[in-house]
């Protein structure tokens, strides 16, 4: 069956086989899977500047080039929904974690041994650095209008891609594995394991009620019906969390949208699609309350506001260019928890592990919040009559 090559569900294997490993694993055994987990988690990493560049830079030089006032407008509807759901999860995440049991991870925690062997591959440039050089690129390819760049960032844009599906990917659960088997030997899953899966429901409830807050501010904008559109929704909601891809979704959302009577026709074939691919912001919640709850988790303390205040909006730029395919946000946005965040191996590890356990929820949500979006667009080409032509997807 097709879930069971899905990368969530390897991943979440590679979790239970990691746990049940490392809880009988003896110091030999475990030496072995810190160096396994070093290696892995050091190919990983030394890929993030290139998947900003290789992400990034072309997702601006696309955006210039077919640059208009339909599409500027739906950008900074995405951003907007984008930041929005940042700081909702933020706010609800400081307000609740503090009166959860979370206990000090890091006590009572067994030490592990030396690693046997140590390989350090440090990346080509810092994770702000490949930023920084990503937007310049993006942002002069527009400028010049050369159209040489502009395809060799595409083609750079498919390299990348092939090494995230054919490297990252396949590495990812093995990875997981060893991280959660380092964290079992240590004692640290038992005690807060229960925790997660009480964070995991409260960023299911924050994703329906940030779903909720799109529909009623573009009702008011629109001045439409917005239970028009919910009812259809159905089908692509549930396919979404199913297929945790919004690329394999998006001809059923299509069909969704296409059904609803008050949603301009030609605004959801050149919606749909577009939003599909910068509108995230069911991953963006999750990945701001998985933060906040593994800082405390394991470094004992939740990130401090200001650098919450340049982690949410830079977010939010990483989510447009996230790579297409199952929890490519989260992977999109890893130099930002590294570099931002200062998470580490482990810290990175256990993001990238509870992401996998609610990403068909993450998925859902970003699907039907594009419905709202939709309203808004429809509203905004007949007010001031626009002609739109449809936008192709970034990613099959």
């Amino acid at each position: 069956m097709k879930l069971f090559k899905s990368l969530p569900f390897r991943l979440l294997v590679a979790l239970a086989l990691g746990i049940a490993l490392g809880s009988v694993a003896n110091e030999t055994v475990i030496t072995v899977i810190g160096s396994i987990r070093h290696i892995s988690g050091q190919i990983v990493f030394f890929a993030v500047p290139l998947i900003i560049l290789g992400f990034v830079a072309p997702s601006i030089s696309r955006m210039g080039q077919h640059a208009s006032r339909l599409l500027g407008f739906s950008l900074v509807l995405a951003y907007l929904s984008a930041i929005g759901a940042g700081f909702f999860s933020m706010f609800t995440g400081r307000a609740i974690l503090p009166h959860l049991s979370i206990a000090d991870a890091a006590a009572g925690a067994r030490p592990l041994p030396n690693m046997i062997f140590v390989l350090n591959i440090p990346q080509i440039m810092p994770v702000m650095s490949a930023l920084a050089l990503a937007i310049l690129v993006g942002l002069a390819v527009v400028w010049t209008k050369s159209k040489t760049f502009a395809t060799l960032l595409e083609e750079f844009q498919q390299i990348i891609l092939t090494i995230v599906r054919k490297v990252i990917i396949p590495i990812m659960p093995i990875f997981i594995g060893a991280t959660f088997a380092t964290l079992a030997y240590q004692g640290r899953i038992t005690v807060q394991l229960p925790v997660f899966l009480q964070v995991i429901g409260i960023i299911v409830v924050v994703h329906v009620i940030w779903i909720a807050v799109l529909y009623v501010l573009g009702t008011v904008y629109s001045k439409r019906n917005p239970f028009e559109v919910i009812r259809h929704y159905g089908p692509a909601y549930l396919t979404a969390f199913g297929t945790m891809s919004s690329a394999a979704t998006l001809p059923v959302a299509l069909h969704s949208a296409s059904s609803a009577k008050n949603l301009d026709k030609n605004a959801v074939s050149f919606g749909i699609p577009l939003f599909a691919h910068i509108h995230m912001p069911g991953s963006i919640i999750s990945i701001v309350f998985l933060a906040l709850t593994v800082s405390q988790v394991l470094y004992g303390t939740l990130p401090p506001p200001e650098i919450m205040l340049v982690f949410v909006p830079l977010l939010a730029v990483f989510a447009v260019a996230a790579p297409g395919v199952p929890g490519g946000t989260l992977m999109a946005s890893l130099g930002l928890i590294t570099a931002v965040l200062g998470f580490d191996e482990v810290g990175t590890g256990l993001m990238l592990a509870i992401f996998a356990l609610q990403d068909s929820f993450g998925t859902a949500c970003n699907i039907t919040s594009d419905g709202p979006m939709m309203m808004t667009l429809s509203k905004y080409t007949k007010k001031h009559g626009l002609t739109l032509e449809k936008q192709e997807a970034v990613f099959d």
